[in-house]
C-alpha cells in the first residue's frame, strides 16, 4: 500500500514538473499566435486601405494576373493574352493588370511582342507592374530542393506584387500556387488559377520511388536507396503543402485531362475545377488551304520535319536530333535519301540558360554529323512560324507527359502529319482518332520515333492527305473562340463578385 502511495506521489510530481515546463511554452505559443493574428489583421487592413484608395481614384475594380514571364513567348503566354482579350471584350469597366518580372522592356514592347508572336491585339491598354525580384523563382538559384526553393521564392515575389498593387481579383496564370493564400488571406482578394502543369505530380513521385532517372532525378539519388527514400518523403511533404495552397483558389482551371487528374488528386476541389483547353491559333493555319495537288502528285522534293517548342530541358530536343540521325541512317541507302529530309527546330529562348542549351544542341548536331541537315530558328515572328509549318511534312513533339501541347495542335492545323510523345495531353486529348481514322502518330523513344518518321515519309500521298484532313477537322475544338467561351464561363463566378 505504501509503495502504491509512493508511486502516486511520483506521478503527481512528474505531472507538476511537466506542467510547469509546458505552461510557459503554451503561453508563449498563445502570445505568438496572437501577435501573428494581429500582424495579419494589420497587414490586411493596410492593404485593404490601399485598395480602397485606388478604387476611390478611378472607381473601377481591378483584375490582376500573376505571370512573371509574360514576355517569354510560350504557350502559357498565349493563354494569358487570350484570357485578357476575352475579359476586356466582355467587361468594359474593369481594369486589367499583369505582374511581370521582365526588365529592360516597356509596356508597349511587351504588347507588341504578343501581337507579333501570337497575332493577338488587345482592345485597350493593360497595366504592367514590374517586379524586381523574379530571380527568387529561378530554378538556377536552388541547385537542391528546387521545388521548395522556388515555391518559397514565389511567396516573396507574390508579397512584392501584392504590396505594390492590391487588386480586387487575383489570377495566377503561371502555376505559382503558393501565391494564392498570400493574396486571399493577406490581400483579401478573390483568387483564381489556371494550371498548365502541376508543380508536383504522382508521376514524379513514382519516378523517385522506382529510382528512375529523369530531368529532376539525379543519378546519385537514383543509385542510393536512402537518398531516394528521403526524396520520396520530401516530395510527399511538398505535395501536401502544394495541395493546401492550391485549395485556396476559388476557381481552378486546368488545361487538359492529364492535368485535371493530378490537380483533383492534390487540390481536392472537384466542384471548383474545370478543364479549359488552351487557345490555339488554329484559324490562322486553317485559312491556308492544303496543297492537295502537290501532295497527290507526290511532287515534294524535300520533306521537312518541324519542331515547335521552347528550348527547355523537358522538351527533349536531344531525342529529336538523335531520332533524326537514326532516320537518316535508315534512308541513307536510298538514292537521294539524306538530301530529301531536313529537321527544323523552332522555339523561344527565355534567358541565357536557354541560349546555352541551344549551343549544346548545335554541338550535338556536329557530333552526330547532322549539322548540315538541322536548322535552328529562334524567337521568330508568327508569320515565319506559319510559313514553316505549312510547308512541313511532319510536325515533331518529344516532351514526356506534356501537360497539353499547343505546338502539337498548331502542327495539325497547319497540315503537317503530327508525331508526338505517347503520353500526357497529346495522347489523351489531341492525337486521338477522329471520324473513324487516325489524326497522327505517337512514339516514346529514339527507335520508335525514327520508325514512325520513316513510316510517315513512306505513306502514299493520298494516305498522308487523309490524315492531314482529319487532323485539321479535329483541332477546331481548340480554337480561340472555344477557349474564350470556356474561360469566361469558368471565371464568371469570380467576375460577378467585383463591385462596379
Amino acid at each position: 500500500m505504501a509503495g502504491h502511495d509512493h508511486l502516486s506521489l511520483c506521478l503527481c510530481d512528474l505531472i507538476r514538473l511537466l506542467w510547469s515546463l509546458l505552461l510557459p511554452c503554451f503561453c508563449l505559443c498563445l502570445v505568438l499566435t496572437g501577435l501573428l493574428f494581429l500582424m495579419v489583421v494589420g497587414i490586411r487592413a493596410w492593404l485593404q486601405s490601399n485598395k480602397k484608395s485606388r478604387q476611390a481614384q478611378d472607381g473601377r475594380p481591378a483584375v490582376a494576373f500573376f505571370h512573371p514571364y509574360c514576355n517569354a513567348g510560350g504557350g502559357g503566354e498565349r493563354v494569358l493574352w487570350c484570357a485578357i482579350r476575352a475579359l476586356q471584350n466582355r467587361y468594359q469597366d474593369v481594369d486589367f493588370v499583369i505582374y511581370t518580372g521582365d526588365q529592360g522592356v516597356t509596356d508597349e514592347q511587351i504588347v507588341d511582342g504578343a501581337r507579333r508572336r501570337f497575332n493577338i491585339r488587345l482592345p485597350r491598354p493593360v497595366r504592367f507592374v514590374f517586379l524586381k525580384h523574379r530571380l527568387l523563382v529561378e530554378a538556377s538559384l536552388y541547385p537542391h530542393f528546387t521545388l521548395l526553393g522556388q515555391s518559397i521564392g514565389s511567396l516573396f515575389l507574390g508579397w512584392e506584387a501584392l504590396t505594390t498593387f492590391t487588386p480586387d481579383l487575383y489570377i495566377d496564370s503561371m502555376g505559382y500556387a503558393f501565391t494564392l493564400p498570400v493574396f486571399r488571406y493577406l490581400g483579401g482578394c478573390r483568387v483564381g488559377s489556371y494550371v498548365h502543369y502541376p508543380t508536383i505530380s504522382t508521376d514524379m513521385l513514382n519516378l523517385v520511388r522506382e529510382r528512375n532517372p529523369r530531368f529532376n532525378n539525379a543519378d546519385y539519388i537514383t543509385n542510393n536507396p536512402l537518398l531516394s527514400a528521403v526524396k520520396v518523403i520530401y516530395y510527399c511533404a511538398f505535395a501536401l503543402l502544394y495541395g493546401l495552397a492550391g485549395s485556396c483558389s476559388d476557381v481552378v482551371m486546368v488545361n487538359s485531362t492529364w492535368t485535371l487528374g493530378h490537380i483533383l488528386a492534390l487540390w481536392r476541389a472537384p466542384n471548383r475545377t474545370s478543364v479549359v483547353y488552351p487557345p490555339c491559333d488554329v484559324q490562322a493555319f486553317l485559312d491556308v488551304p492544303l496543297d492537295e495537288e502537290e501532295e497527290q502528285k507526290g511532287e515534294r522534293k524535300c520533306h521537312s520535319l518541324v519542331s515547335v517548342a521552347q528550348f527547355r530541358p523537358e522538351k527533349d530536343h536531344q531525342l529529336q536530333i538523335r531520332a533524326f540521325r537514326k532516320l537518316l541512317d535508315k534512308k541513307g541507302a536510298e538514292p537521294g535519301g539524306r538530301e530529301s529530309v531536313k529537321l527544323m527546330l523552332i522555339g523561344g529562348c527565355r534567358n541565357q540558360e536557354d541560349e546555352d542549351r541551344v549551343l549544346m544542341l548545335r554541338g550535338l548536331c556536329q557530333e552526330l554529323g547532322v549539322a548540315d541537315r538541322v536548322e535552328f530558328k529562334l524567337n521568330i515572328p508568327f508569320e515565319d512560324l506559319k510559313k514553316e509549318l505549312v510547308e512541313a511534312t511532319i510536325g515533331l513533339h518529344t516532351m514526356w507527359n506534356e501537360h497539353f501541347g499547343i505546338g502539337v495542335v498548331e502542327c495539325m492545323a497547319a497540315g503537317t502529319v503530327i508525331l508526338a510523345h505517347k503520353s500526357g495531353g497529346p495522347k489523351l486529348d489531341i492525337v486521338v482518332p477522329h471520324d473513324g481514322g487516325a489524326t497522327g502518330f505517337l512514339a516514346d523513344d529514339e527507335d520508335s520515333y525514327a520508325e514512325a518518321m520513316e513510316r510517315i515519309l513512306n505513306l502514299t500521298a493520298s494516305a498522308r492527305l487523309d490524315i492531314r484532313r482529319r487532323a485539321r477537322q479535329s483541332v477546331t475544338r481548340f480554337s480561340d473562340h472555344e477557349f474564350e467561351a470556356s474561360f469566361l464561363a469558368a471565371v464568371e463566378p469570380l467576375m460577378g463578385t467585383l463591385e462596379r
